[in-house]
């Protein structure tokens, strides 16, 4: 028995369901709701010390940390391969991987929270909100969260944030030059993982900055075409979710346009 307990909008849970889809991999839906804060319930934090998703549960086994999660599943579920043949290679794709896990994730957090759903949770009770913060176990996490709920695309947190974002797709542009995919000859885990940050730019009202850069939104599209894509990405995308993103993002691009250019 397979048990994935994710979000729909988060990048992480997103990317892991890629990999799940792209290798026919079924399994039982946990929706743990982040802006209500059950990532903080403590029955869920038996299972993720961590207060975050995902977590797959395999056969018993509890797997955290997205990455990781994902390089497991291409171990355990080899059909199809995910990962480039050659030594060499296999360093290029993992380069790209620890490079979300060192700065960009952090980065997205940052912007996301600033602008898509801000306006959301300063409607909520500033107890609940209160409480949900402090919840947030690591200490740098949880002032960066405070900031921009409280102040926005204002927040001193966030030209460094979108310039860390940009810089990333302008990195993925170059890559995608004279490659179709950057995980190797084929779509993979590099691939599964870089596109849930491409996408909530795109969901933040910043198709723009794709858009100005032809390899990496030639890239986009392909990732959009696959199956994989509307399995693990499109039909759980809520509509007023994304609207609301969008329309935040609208509101503020004028603000946010000058910090993207590089």
């Amino acid at each position: 028995m397979r048990e994935l307990y994710h979000n729909a909008f988060s990048t992480c849970s997103q990317k892991v369901r890629l990999v799940l889809a792209e290798k026919g991999l079924e399994f039982v839906s946990h929706e743990i709701d982040l802006l209500g804060g059950g990532q903080h319930d403590p029955e869920y934090v038996k299972l993720n010390p961590n207060h975050v998703v995902p977590t797959l549960v395999d056969e018993g086994d509890v797997l955290t940390e997205s990455t990781l999660i994902n390089e497991y599943l291409d171990d355990a579920y080899p059909d199809p391969p995910m990962r480039p043949t050659g030594a060499a290679a296999r360093h290029a794709s993992r380069m790209w991987t620890q490079k979300l896990d060192h700065s960009v994730h952090a980065a997205t957090g940052i912007v996301t929270f600033a602008i898509g759903p801000r306006v959301a949770l300063l409607q909520q009770p500033e107890a609940v909100r209160e409480a949900n913060i402090n919840s947030i176990p690591e200490p740098a996490r949880r002032a960066a969260r405070r900031s921009v709920i409280e102040h926005g695309v204002g927040a001193p947190e966030f030209a460094g944030a979108i310039k860390t974002m940009v810089g990333l797709l302008q990195e993925m542009d170059v890559a995608l030059g004279n490659r179709e995919w950057l995980s190797g000859d084929s779509f993979g885990l590099a691939d599964a993982a870089l596109l849930p940050y491409v996408l909530r730019l795109d969901q933040l009202a910043m198709g723009p900055v794709i858009e100005a850069r032809p390899h990496l939104a030639e890239w986009l599209g392909r990732v959009q075409a696959l199956s994989a894509y509307q399995v693990a990405v499109t039909d759980w995308l809520v509509a007023p979710i994304v609207e609301l993103f969008r329309t935040q993002g609208e509101e503020v691009w004028s603000q946010v346009e000058p910090l993207t250019r590089l």
